[in-house]
């Protein structure tokens, strides 16, 4: 018998994995430009080729599909700056600004899908929920370090200006959706000076 080793066929395994894969790319990119109510599983299923009912045998439901994608979402914007964590709190918040205009239809998705959570019986509702709360607690405890270390503003609350970031961010990333000239990093990066001391003008105790 020959020692020469032959290509190995790839599993059913594989062959699935790899098209749950196309599916949520390509309902990652309908929803990003038709939202959840709007983009069908339809047209997610032609993009890959598949019927609906093909594709159902991947995805039982819109709901689960949906949720695929924001993980998928997650995934990319974890690869940036915040992921990685070698910065610090208001260079990595600036740099994943930067990032996230980057990555295709990342922004698109993350505004449209946000918008439509504020509807009835959204099936994406706790993850935007616990997701700001989950922004709010991280972003107010980094602030409170810096206050610890003498680099917050006098009169700044850490939980309030948390909110705040929070709130520009998005708000930022909606405007430069309509209006691409609008610079997202400057803008935070602009706020984030107005309350974080840079490290030349801490006082040093005597």
């Amino acid at each position: 018998m020959s020692n020469v080793d032959t290509p190995k066929r790839r599993g059913p395994y594989a062959k699935s994995a790899e098209r749950r894969r196309s599916i949520v790319d390509a309902a990652f990119e309908v929803f990003a430009s038709q939202g959840y109510r709007g983009g069908s599983l339809q047209d997610v299923a032609n993009r890959v080729g598949l019927s609906q009912t093909s594709l159902l045998h991947y995805f039982p439901s819109k709901a689960d599909l949906l949720v695929a994608v924001l993980n998928k979402r997650d995934a990319e914007a974890d690869t940036g700056p915040i992921g990685q964590g070698e910065h610090d709190f208001e260079t990595t918040l600036v740099e994943q600004a930067k990032y996230n205009e980057s990555v295709p239809g990342l922004i698109e998705l993350y505004s449209v899908l946000c918008g439509e959570a504020v509807t009835t019986d959204y099936p994406g509702r706790e993850y935007f929920v616990s997701r700001f709360a989950r922004l709010r607690s991280e972003y107010s405890a980094e602030l409170v370090q810096l206050r610890e270390r003498g680099r917050l503003r006098p009169g700044v609350d850490p939980e309030r200006a948390a909110a705040s970031i929070v709130a520009l961010w998005d708000g930022i990333q909606l405007q430069w959706l309509l209006e691409p000239r609008v610079d997202m990093a400057a803008c935070l990066k602009d706020y984030l000076d107005s309350i974080i001391l840079p490290l030349a003008e801490i006082t040093e105790p005597s």
